[in-house]
């Protein structure tokens, strides 16, 4: 029974040696790079939350797209399906679908206006066209509401590993300049100083990976959504010129 707790104990010892040898380091090093290890973490939990956040609104708009699309065709009534998508404000391709009936729906109403016989759009008066640019206008309104906070994901993955390793430099500097006064010139003199300036480059590469892999991962899906708001774009189109200028 001892000998099973001798081992335990002492991997448990050896971890918080470790940890504190970790906080050591940290603790101290210089103004610069303490500053640059502030500056990187602070990267790095507002890259997180971004993360988090765009998980939850692209996986949100994945679901409330799929959900409209099968409504769109499994109804046949436009006034229906505009009044669901209503209910769906987090799908982009409900919002281009909104804004291509709003307008369909204008222009159909000012044809009627100055021609009372006449209940057809035409394209004298522009209005395919004017739907067209209307969902235009929307999917890439859209496009701008899914690609934000993205730039910041993009800054942290670039810029984080310099900004470590400015801090890396500055240590090593340091750490060089402190054996020009000592009287060893041993590698024990300057080793602590390398391993604490070499903190800042892995915390500015723990602070970047995650940044580049969600900003690849979101900058796909998003790829994803606007191909289906602009295959969609099309086959409303094609609908309403069937049905409105025919």
């Amino acid at each position: 029974m001892l000998l099973a707790f001798v081992p335990a104990a002492w991997a448990q010892t050896e971890g918080a040696m470790r940890q504190e040898g970790l906080v050591t380091m940290v603790t101290g090093s210089g103004p610069v790079v303490q500053l640059v290890l502030y500056v990187l973490v602070l990267f790095s939990v507002w890259s997180w939350g971004i993360i988090f956040y765009k998980l939850r609104q692209v996986r949100v708009a994945r679901r409330q797209s799929a959900r409209f699309i099968e409504i769109f065709w499994d109804t046949k009534n436009l006034t229906t399906i505009h009044t669901a998508s209503q209910e769906l404000k987090q799908s982009p391709v409900a919002q281009v679908f909104r804004a291509g009936y709003q307008e369909l729906v204008r222009s159909t109403r000012a044809k009627r206006q100055s021609n009372p016989g006449e209940t057809a759009l035409t394209t004298e008066l522009g209005g395919i066209e004017n739907v067209e640019r209307a969902m235009k206008r929307a999917r890439n309104q859209e496009i701008t509401r899914l690609e934000r906070a993205l730039t910041f994901l993009a800054t942290t993955a670039s810029a984080t590993p310099f900004i470590g390793l400015f801090g890396t430099v500055w240590g090593i500097m340091n750490a060089f300049r402190g054996l020009s006064v000592t009287q060893s010139s041993s590698i024990q003199a300057v080793a602590p100083g390398i391993a604490e300036a070499l903190v800042a480059t892995a915390t500015g590469l723990i602070a970047a990976i995650p940044a580049v892999i969600a900003y690849n991962h979101f900058a796909r899906q998003i790829r994803v959504l606007s191909g289906e708001m602009e295959n969609f774009s099309s086959e409303f189109l094609n609908i309403a010129e069937r049905h409105f200028l025919k």
